[in-house]
């Protein structure tokens, strides 16, 4: 009874401490390449996880605390209805409700331009960032085209770090809310993400 009480505080240890297994960082990532190394190796033994996620994004574009700045323009972009050649950055707020007072899940970083001459619509490079709960410190990229004013679109999940390591998925988008003086917006994002 002795011998299986230190076998099985010796395995317990061992999981304790092992960067891949238990993290010391999404994944071991803080522990460097060897630890990177190492999950990529246990990749086939590996089972394939969905997850579901919903949050809403905050887009501030008027006022002193703008979370969508634009950092150049064409010449064209001030006479075109639909800002075409701009492009901007954003660093806009994720929460778990529609209110700006939810809980904070994380960010959501990147950049964006008005790649349409006929509509308001995007192309988007993007990584939420998430800075709370289970997968805080985790990322998930997203890439492709928002045609704002249509009730629904859909982004590709094209990769993720952390817990989202070699993701992949779709967010659905819906506009909640929209600011006609300001540009400002509320966005419910509905996301399905294939990870290991």
């Amino acid at each position: 009874m002795e011998k299986l009480f230190i076998l099985f505080t010796l395995c317990s240890m061992i999981l304790i401490a092992s960067p891949v297994v238990h993290g010391n960082g999404p994944y071991g990532v803080s522990d460097g390449p060897k630890a990177l190394k190492h999950w990529y190796r246990r990749l086939p033994q590996m089972k394939q996880k969905v997850t579901q996620l919903h949050f809403y994004l905050h887009d501030i574009v008027g006022g002193p605390n703008s979370t969508n700045i634009p950092i150049a323009m064409a010449n064209f972009t001030a006479q075109s209805p639909t800002y075409f050649g701009m492009i901007a950055a954003m660093d806009d707020l994720l929460t778990a409700g529609p209110s700006p007072n939810s809980e904070i899940v994380g960010r959501a970083q990147g950049l964006f331009g008005s790649t349409s001459l006929e509509e308001i619509g995007f192309h988007m490079t993007f990584s939420f960032v998430f800075t709370s709960g289970k997968y805080n410190g985790s990322t998930i990229s997203l890439i492709g085209r928002n045609p704002f004013f249509n009730e629904h679109r859909e982004l590709p999940i094209v990769g993720g770090s952390g817990v989202f390591r070699l993701a992949r998925g779709s967010a659905l988008l819906n506009t909640v809310l929209y600011d006609t003086a300001l540009g400002d917006a509320v966005v419910e994002y509905n996301v399905v993400v294939l990870h290991y």
